[in-house]
């Protein structure tokens, strides 16, 4: 079995794929279905793209996607996924529209149809770099980590992550997540990796409430901050942490 290849400064175990036990149903796409079970008109993500991409000779395509841009504390997640066009699940959607017992179904999924690779970029880089820039190292480490070299891949957002030229094509797609499955699929990689992680970390700082928040602004982690405040997994360019610090510096 191959295994989820992870990139970055985090060690997270590998995750083997295709267990025989999970079921890859095809196509991918189909209408959303609210809660009380009735159909919506929102489409899902698709696999179009990606099939039109297959049909003029471009693959493998990949799918890539990050989490965590915003939180004052963790890494930021990326993923990039291929799927095999005759094993592409049903149900794939932006994660930030499923909730966490279902994005962890798909997770598991997804391992069992696809080639996936992970990359984080940690708060010393987000530091050191900014955030967008070091959310497009991430996207690229994980496309690099792919067991298999894409020939086409599409990122969700406006912008390309750094390729060294000739790697492989590009094509940067805004709300991405919203419509091709293979960045759907991403998105729901990425989001369920740093979740774990941030839970980790809630162990490791209860004080802080990691394993609620997931790192992102809230009055726990405001009060948090204030109280203790940062650990050396926040990301000390990030205004608010900034804040907390210097409230520190003045209260000694």
């Amino acid at each position: 079995m191959a295994d989820l290849w992870v990139a970055g400064n985090v060690a997270v175990p590998r995750i083997a794929k295709r267990p025989r036990q999970l079921h890859c149903p095809s196509p991918g796409g189909g209408t959303a279905v609210s809660r009380n079970g009735n159909k919506a008109s929102r489409m899902l993500p698709n696999f179009r793209r990606e099939q039109r991409a297959y049909a003029r000779g471009l693959g493998p395509v990949a799918g890539a996607d990050e989490a965590g841009v915003a939180p004052w504390a963790g890494p930021v997640s990326a993923a990039a996924v291929v799927f095999d066009p005759k094993r592409v699940p049903k149900g794939l959607d932006d994660s930030k529209r499923l909730s966490p017992e279902r994005r962890e179904e798909l997770f598991a999924v997804i391992c069992a149809c696809a080639e996936v690779g992970v990359a984080f970029a940690p708060p010393a880089r987000i530091d050191r770099d900014n955030i967008l820039r070091a959310r497009l190292w991430a996207l690229a480490q994980a496309v690099r980590a792919l067991p298999c070299r894409p020939a086409l891949v599409l990122v969700d957002g406006p912008h390309r992550p750094p390729l060294e030229q000739g790697y492989c094509m590009v094509q940067p797609i805004v709300d991405g997540d919203a419509l091709s499955a293979s960045i759907a699929a991403a998105s729901i990689v990425a989001k369920v990796m740093r979740d774990r992680l941030m839970r980790q970390l809630g162990a490791a700082f209860p004080a802080y409430g990691f394993e609620q928040h997931k790192g992102y602004g809230t009055e726990l982690h405001a009060a948090a901050l204030v109280r203790h405040g940062p650990t050396p997994h926040h990301r000390v360019s990030f205004a608010p942490v900034v804040a907390s610090r210097s409230a520190a510096a003045s209260g000694r």
